[in-house]
């Protein structure tokens, strides 16, 4: 039986929507992904077996075969794991819904079957929204980030066994919310600012653009010109600064 899954891919700073196609068939038990798939995605096998199998799910000796549409593109990271494990409950009709192609899945299983944290979440969120996808299913760390897209459905989830009771309407997950207004007001108020430095604009403004960036910067001068007491260079990293 074949299914098709949706889920997102990054390239750079921009998502991309990926098809997990999955066709389990009868023959000698097998797993191959195509696809461009890195080591990452092929070590997807015994994560996702083992995964299922701690869910209290069988995993039946099939011929299974993995294709991530678009085949051009190379799919790197772990994050595959949820949607090719979904592609395969779904072929394997242990999971019954009809409205598969409205959801996009995001994670990576551990062998216990929780899903792990992921990297990218955001522009993935933002991606989907522009494609008309409805509800993504990421996990339960990531809800937060992703809910400040509006216009999409984001279903937190920690294990497995939780995504296949939501999708076989055992189990209700509400949607994640975020008030975007109240967590801007709370981070733009801080202990420490520039409002007391008299002058020195072209100093505040190199450590402001460090601070936006996140990036280091290196603070060099002769004794006496305030930058530390001993007149040697000191490195300020600004990531730990907010604006």
């Amino acid at each position: 039986m074949l299914s098709i899954v949706k889920s997102m891919g990054l390239h750079g700073l921009d998502g991309y929507l990926i098809e997990v196609q999955v066709d389990v068939s009868a023959g000698l038990p097998s797993w191959e992904v195509v696809g461009l798939p890195d080591t990452s995605v092929k070590e997807s096998k015994e994560r996702v077996k083992t995964a299922i199998k701690n869910s209290d799910m069988d995993f039946l000796s099939r011929r299974i075969l993995i294709n991530l549409a678009p085949a051009n593109t190379r799919k790197e990271g772990s994050l595959f794991d949820l949607p090719i494990a979904i592609g395969i409950l779904i072929a394997t009709e242990f999971i019954i819904n009809n409205n598969i192609s409205q959801y996009a899945f995001i994670g990576e299983l551990s062998l216990d079957g929780k899903i792990r944290k992921s990297k990218g979440v955001l522009p993935m969120c933002i991606e989907a929204k522009r494609l008309g996808i409805k509800n993504i299913v990421l996990p339960y760390e990531n809800a937060k980030e992703a809910a400040v897209v509006k216009g999409i459905n984001v279903i937190p989830v920690k294990t497995l066994r939780q995504v296949v009771d939501y999708l076989n309407g055992v189990e209700e997950i509400t949607p994640e919310n975020v008030d975007i207004e109240r967590l801007f007001n709370d981070n733009s108020k801080y202990n420490f600012d520039f409002s007391e430095v008299k002058g020195q604009e072209n100093i505040k403004r190199a450590l402001e653009i460090a601070a936006a960036g996140g990036h280091n910067c290196i603070l060099i001068g002769s004794p006496g010109s305030r930058k530390n007491n001993d007149g040697k260079k000191i490195t300020i990293n600004t990531a730990r600064f907010k604006l």
